[in-house]
């Protein structure tokens, strides 16, 4: 497996958080992702760790897709791409309607057909060609006027892998069919085939695909307990954040987050806790989050149970892990980071561990052609 993490921009302490990219590099992190959520964008920390680091790739987890136009998602990814010399990875996804609508006044309507032609066009434009096309969402040049294609004024350097972040059994079947790489999360390795699996396969078969050809990328905390004593303390301060996410999370109708969990055995109390949390009561609402359901979806617990852990997605199928360490300070997220860097190396190095790198994040998809 290969390792990495996520970082956001929108803190007071931006050169911390700098910091805290360049010594995970010098841990031999792999991989940074770059959030975009509510405050700050992506692309312009992005640029700001290209000159940076020297091997560590860089990757937007994610840049909204409605947040711009698709022609802009590309100027950005193909700059980012060649300033770091080919360190880019372009993680796309949906986000949600409280964002999408609340914060942008952009409708979020047919994200699956805008997810598709997005990724077509971007691609398109990294070609260097004339970008000409006529979808549903995206018509280039727009018709009725004197606009005529155009092509950018650079070109791709190097290979642009596009990952995408999605949950939907719908929007997994898409990334199985167009993606070099899945951002997924409130990932159940146990019920994993049924919920993502099984979605994302069915879209590689479109493809005439397999898994090798799709990087994996799973995201969870990571924690690390002395004893049992201490677990049972951190796994009980992680309830309200889970529920927050079960309740919290996108609109009063659409929330992803439930639906992964519901469909990985917590309906019911999913359910709920989201019924809870929209009418107010929040400490209700956590109440109801069990520690197996904080257990399941994170890396808590003692060193020998984040191992055993590691193993158990490995086997899954988890090409690359994305940690998000614990620790009230620099020094001690680096120390959680640098203890899970560790413990994935070892795994790595257990006897029948899988060679190799399937779905190490180069490389095109088959069936990426643009329209």
């Amino acid at each position: 497996m290969r390792t990495s993490t996520t970082i956001e921009a929108s803190g007071a302490n931006w050169r911390e958080t700098a910091d805290f990219v360049t010594e995970a590099e010098k841990l031999g992190m792999d991989i940074c992702w770059v959030a975009e959520a509510w405050g700050a964008e992506a692309p312009s920390p992005l640029g700001y760790l290209a000159a940076r680091t020297e091997r560590m790739t860089l990757g937007s987890g994610i840049i909204q897709l409605a947040t711009r136009t698709p022609a802009a998602i590309a100027r950005a990814a193909i700059t980012l791409s060649n300033i770091s010399e080919g360190r880019f990875i372009l993680g796309l996804g949906p986000s949600g309607p409280q964002v999408i609508e609340g914060l942008h006044g952009v409708p979020f309507a047919r994200p699956l057909t805008r997810m598709r032609e997005t990724v077509e066009i971007v691609r398109q434009a990294a070609t260097g060609e004339k970008i000409s096309y006529t979808g549903r969402e995206f018509t280039l040049p727009l018709p009725g006027g004197d606009a005529r294609p155009m092509r950018l004024a650079m070109r791709a350097e190097h290979d642009l892998p596009i990952y995408l972040a999605t949950l939907s059994p719908k929007m997994l079947r898409l990334t199985g069919e167009i993606a070099d790489g899945w951002l997924g999360t409130s990932f159940v390795p146990e019920g994993a085939k049924e919920a993502y699996f099984d979605h994302l396969d069915a879209g590689l078969a479109v493809a005439g695909r397999t898994r090798a050809d799709l990087n994996v990328c799973q995201g969870a905390e990571v924690a690390f307990a002395d004893d049992e004593d201490a677990l049972r303390t951190m796994v009980a301060g992680r309830k309200k954040e889970l529920a927050f996410s079960l309740g919290g999370m996108g609109s009063a109708t659409t929330n992803y987050y439930n639906n992964a969990y519901s469909r990985q055995g917590w309906a019911e109390t999913a359910a709920e806790v989201r019924t809870r949390w929209q009418s107010g009561d929040r400490d209700g609402a956590a109440a109801l989050i069990t520690d197996e359901m904080v257990l399941a979806t994170t890396l808590i617990g003692t060193e020998p149970m984040v191992r055993a852990r590691l193993r158990v997605w490995r086997d899954a199928g988890v090409d690359t892990v994305r940690f998000y360490p614990a620790g009230e300070s620099l020094e001690a997220r680096l120390a959680t980071l640098g203890r899970a860097i560790e413990l994935v190396r070892e795994v790595e190095r257990e006897p029948g561990a899988p060679t190799g790198e399937p779905g190490a994040p180069t490389g095109r998809p088959a069936a990426a052609t643009a329209t």
